[in-house]
């Protein structure tokens, strides 16, 4: 089975998103370790990089940030959102047609442009180097995240998507509403949208 073709997992499993992802622990008490957000009630989910952001969280660590380290990251101070952050922004709802079972799904979450802008990034002369935790990193400029209305999407037919699936995140688009994307074969249409997407870097053009 190809390693992208979870839609089955994220649907079924869709109930076991912790209820940590959904901003319900408690915000820790001071500055805590590197990788410890402020203003988060839950764990960091996305963190954005690159020039102009508005920090909430301390630069890479290479012992906390473990994960990220094994993908050869490394960042100065950073912003960084959980769960309950990224569903309090206005929701934009689409409806492709996804690769992985030719079927019609609706999905939910934030402009990807919405969630750069309260990661205090403006403008539209960057990069986005958009990363999964399979380690899959596409770049597109924010000009094709406007063109094409990317979000990150933290709801798949209704229901929060896990770990394991395509979520907890998946940055994607409404295929079906672009006919340039339409002549296209249904697998490649989505060669631009990593799932499990958990960091964004900033990018100068």
């Amino acid at each position: 089975m190809d390693k992208r073709q979870f839609l089955a997992a994220a649907v079924s499993a869709a109930a076991s998103v912790p209820a940590l992802a959904q901003g319900e622990a408690p915000a820790p008490a001071g500055g805590g370790p590197g990788n410890t957000a402020h203003g988060l009630r839950g764990p960091a989910l996305l963190t954005i990089t690159g020039p102009r952001v508005h920090a909430n969280r301390k630069p890479f660590d290479p012992l906390l940030d473990v994960m990220m380290a094994k993908q050869k990251l490394s960042f100065g101070p950073a912003h960084a959102f959980d769960y309950g952050l990224l569903t309090a922004l206005p929701s934009t709802t689409i409806e492709p047609t996804l690769e992985y079972d030719k079927k019609v799904h609706r999905l939910q979450g934030p402009l990807l442009t919405e969630v750069l802008k309260a990661a205090g990034t403006n403008g539209d002369r960057y990069r986005l180097l958009m990363r999964g935790i399979d380690g899959y990193a596409p770049v597109i400029p924010v000009s094709h995240a406007i063109q094409y209305r990317f979000i990150v999407a933290t709801q798949l037919d209704g229901a929060p998507m896990p770990l394991g699936g395509l979520g907890p995140l998946w940055i994607t688009y409404d295929a079906d509403k672009f006919p340039d994307m339409m002549a296209k074969p249904i697998e490649e249409r989505f060669a631009l949208c990593p799932w499990g997407v958990y960091h964004i870097e900033m990018q100068p053009t």
